[in-house]
């Protein structure tokens, strides 16, 4: 128990270096002034060093291997067995890094985002690229110290999505691909919907308002979080008891502040959700990015763009914007919702195109790392992919490679393919969860999401990191990360307005 207790006390001290980190990170996203960007860099690169010497010492090795005969004693599922389990895999993924090289990458990243800023602004790539370059020179140096891996880009995937790698992502996105281009040239091929309602003007301060009373009546904690405005919407988790939140909202566009505001009210609930007995551990956050995101899509989408969710809400939101969408029946609403086009934007996207935007990115970054994509070439090459796979192409760079923050405030590699591996899971686990709770749909229609948070608690959040992502996949009945209830959810819904 002595080994055990200075384990946890080290680990302590990396997970509050971390949080600090992840503090001033969150201030520079959301209120930072731009001329704090060189001390802030600097802050980070000290944190990060100090955390990556801490978490890699001797001492926490040596702890780890006397406490293994320990933990393999307990049950699984033991808090102690996982804390020395998954610490033990991340301990190992860390020692490979130099420290140096961490503090390196976290000083260029936090002058990197500042500049991505910048140049988002100004719809210029080339105002960043010479920093978008040492980037991927970074990972790449990070990569060369897992010779092992079959890609350079699995040591990124399974820091962010334990268990899977490049060779076991392709396949399934592949056999996906398959299936949704058709779905989406079937419905693109048909009269579009009316989203003109969506296109109106609202007024800032009541959709702010509106997202804050819908995600508070999901179940976000505002004794235990807040909201706030930043570039790119964004949740971050100082602890169980301090998760916070971030929206993007635009006065002619209902649409955007109210699923990114869902969105990430989704994966907050998941980290409020998580059992307080992990607080301050490592295993105090979320599993894996893939099961993150199923929770942030399972609320955006199949919850928020359903049917039974704005039964209820629908006339509190008519009743807050009466000019403009008293006149609107709730189909026509639900259609320009959930409107299904070919479209420049990740983030705005729908449901049936979403994946093809994640499998670009996806693929865009594996060439990167395998040195067929030159940095300098991304722009050109990100709008042939578009034009290629959605026969849209961008006007100009900030709708193209520099609409999402990831690969400017990151590595490149790991950064996307949860996104659709969350939206596979979320189908998965909602079906679960209806099949355990029938009644949850009826509920919904009266503003009760009860049920459906208990069970995502119950079945997910609780256990934060205890469980790897298979193993709450096959927990929720699964025999392995499977297409099928994602495309039948899909179809079902679209059919309503589609002949498919």
């Amino acid at each position: 128990m002595d080994q055990l207790n200075e384990l946890k006390k080290r680990l302590g001290v990396v997970h509050d270096l971390n949080t600090a980190g992840m503090v001033l990170n969150w201030d520079q996203l959301t209120c930072m002034p731009p001329g704090g960007v060189e001390a802030r860099a600097r802050q980070l690169s000290t944190l990060g060093q100090l955390a990556q010497e801490w978490f890699t010492s001797e001492e926490v090795g040596r702890l780890l291997e006397e406490l293994q005969p320990y933990a393999e004693s307990l049950p699984y599922d033991h808090k102690d067995a996982a804390l020395i389990r998954v610490a033990k895999r991340q301990y190992d993924w860390a020692k490979r890094i130099p420290p140096e090289l961490m503090a390196r990458f976290y000083q260029h990243s936090a002058t990197t985002y500042q500049t991505w800023v910048e140049a988002r602004t100004k719809g210029n790539f080339r105002l960043v690229e010479p920093l978008l370059e040492k980037t991927l020179d970074l990972s790449l140096e990070v990569a060369s110290h897992f010779p092992e891996a079959r890609h350079p880009a699995d040591p990124f995937i399974e820091a962010s999505d334990y268990g899977m790698t490049v060779d076991l992502i392709r396949p399934i996105f592949a056999e996906l691909r398959k299936e949704l281009v058709p779905l989406m040239d079937a419905i693109t091929s048909q009269p579009p919907a009316d989203d003109s309602c969506l296109k109106q003007y609202f007024d800032k301060e009541k959709q702010i308002a509106f997202g804050e009373e819908v995600i508070r009546q999901l179940g976000f904690d505002f004794q235990r979080g807040r909201q706030d405005q930043s570039a790119h919407p964004f949740t971050t988790a100082f602890s169980v008891n301090d998760v916070r939140i971030t929206t993007r909202v635009r006065e002619n566009d209902f649409s955007e502040a109210f699923s990114s505001t869902v969105h990430e009210a989704g994966h907050a609930m998941y980290e409020q959700g998580i059992d307080p007995a992990l607080e301050g551990t490592l295993l105090a956050s979320g599993t894996s990015a893939g099961v993150h995101e199923s929770q942030s899509r399972l609320w955006e989408n199949i919850v928020g763009r359903g049917e039974d969710f704005w039964f209820y809400f629908y006339p509190r939101l008519q009743k807050t914007f009466p000019e403009q969408l008293s006149h609107v029946t709730l189909d026509t609403f639900l259609k320009a919702l959930n409107k299904v086009q070919r479209s420049l934007i990740r983030t705005e996207a729908d449901e049936v195109t979403y994946n093809l935007h994640v499998m670009i990115r996806f693929e865009l970054e594996l060439e990167m790392l395998e040195g067929k994509l030159q940095v300098r070439h991304l722009p050109e090459a990100w709008n042939a992919r578009y034009q290629a796979d959605l026969k849209v192409t961008p006007s100009g760079d900030q709708d193209g490679c520099l609409q999402d923050v990831h690969w400017y405030a990151g590595f490149i590699g790991g950064a996307f393919q949860g996104y659709t591996l969350g939206n596979i899971l979320s189908a998965l686990f909602y079906r679960r969860a209806l099949q355990e709770n029938p009644q949850i749909p009826d509920e919904m229609r009266q503003g009760n999401f009860a049920t459906l948070r208990n069970w995502l608690r119950r079945s997910i959040y609780q256990y934060g990191k205890i469980f790897t992502t298979q193993e709450l996949v096959v927990r929720a009945g699964e025999q392995g990360i499977t297409i099928a209830p994602y495309l039948e959810y899909l179809r079902g819904k679209y059919s309503r307005w589609y002949d498919l």
